[in-house]
């Protein structure tokens, strides 16, 4: 639709569409990032107490008693019920870990995207099956980009590690002949620090990313004029079609405008390009009222269907034109006017012989 360079901003209608179709400005690098910072945070806030769960639940399962229950030979109903038992102990140990993560990565995906509902990402989409189409996607710039982060990732992340690892690799052998229990909570630490720090260098990508994110999908919004003269002619309407609305409308006004003038006491006039029916009546009115007023073409018709039923027009050029300028159809004369109208409607009033 619409030839030409894409230089306009996306419209509002646009965008609206395009997150329809699940089309948002997000950035999975910024979910990942920050639901492993509140994974690996999370397991550094509770060690001790996953330690002491972990060690539990093989102290539990590895019993002597155990082992020899298992040496002896367990029926079904034994060796399920001790399945079920260790999938209690591992999910209430893991659940705070996964709680937080998910947690997290809702709260960040909100933040970045909002509420939205739509199923259109999961209808299938036959034509990714074409292998021509794979093999131009595989060589597509939103590939190459994607390379490009992945080794960029990798290259930091691994810098990171390495560093960490050299640094904790004299430690180590502090461990040999110390407590397990201490020990293990210890190199528990280090290696959650150590991803903590590998994220925390992550941080830095995913800010990128994020940016990249919003400038492509802005890029991929743009509009051509064409589109956006387009899209105002579906939502707005055509120009021509409202011009011909626009005049049906006045059409219709003057119509109900002229069946009015029959109930005139008088058409003050220009002569020719002017033409304001006034119609009065004490009882319920204070002042004169406009039943009608036009120009040029619609001045004539007011002129013919007053002298089709009789009306008194009078010619009064300054009054007519007066009264055509500071008054709408149904609006009272202004009282500037007053006296003006009144010796007209006296002229006309005598001229019926309604007064003497």
């Amino acid at each position: 639709m619409g030839g030409g360079e894409k230089t306009e901003k996306a419209t509002g209608k646009k965008r609206s569409d395009a997150r329809k179709k699940g089309q948002v400005r997000r950035s999975t690098e910024v979910n990942t990032t920050f639901c492993a910072i509140a994974m690996f945070g999370t397991l550094l806030a509770i060690g001790p107490w996953y330690i002491d769960q972990m060690q539990s639940a093989f102290v539990e399962f590895l019993s002597p008693a155990n082992m020899q229950n298992a040496y002896l030979g367990l029926n079904t109903g034994q060796a399920l019920g001790i399945m079920a038992r260790m999938m209690i102990v591992l999910g209430i140990t893991v659940a705070p870990v996964l709680g937080v993560s998910m947690v997290a990565g809702i709260a960040v995906n909100f933040l970045q995207v909002g509420f939205l509902f739509t199923t259109q990402p999961l209808q299938p989409k036959f034509d990714k099956l074409n292998p021509i189409n794979g093999f131009k996607e595989m060589l597509s710039p939103k590939k190459l980009v994607e390379l490009a982060k992945n080794l960029l990732k990798v290259t930091v992340v691994g810098l990171v590690a390495y560093n960490r690892y050299t640094t904790l690799l004299e430690t180590f052998a502090a461990y040999i002949g110390h407590d397990i229990e201490m020990s293990l909570l210890n190199i528990l630490q280090d290696a959650i620090m150590m991803a903590l720090e590998m994220c925390i260098a992550m941080v830095f990508i995913s800010v990128a990313d994020f940016l990249y994110q919003w400038w492509k999908y802005e890029k991929d919004l743009k509009m051509t004029k064409q589109e956006v003269k387009d899209e105002f002619k579906n939502s707005e309407g055509d120009p021509k079609i409202k011009g011909k609305i626009r005049q049906k409308q006045m059409q219709m006004s003057a119509m109900r405008m002229m069946s009015k003038v029959p109930e005139a006491d008088v058409v003050i006039t220009n002569p020719t390009h002017y033409a304001v029916a006034l119609g009065y009546d004490d009882s319920k009115f204070s002042a004169p009222l406009v039943l009608a007023k036009g120009q040029d073409f619609i001045a004539r018709k007011i002129r013919e269907k007053a002298m089709e039923h009789g009306i008194q027009i009078v010619e009064n050029p300054p009054i007519a034109q007066a009264l055509y300028k500071a008054c709408d159809v149904d609006d009272q004369i202004p009282e500037d006017l007053y006296q003006a109208v009144a010796d007209i409607l006296v002229f006309v009033y005598r001229q019926k012989g309604k007064i003497k």
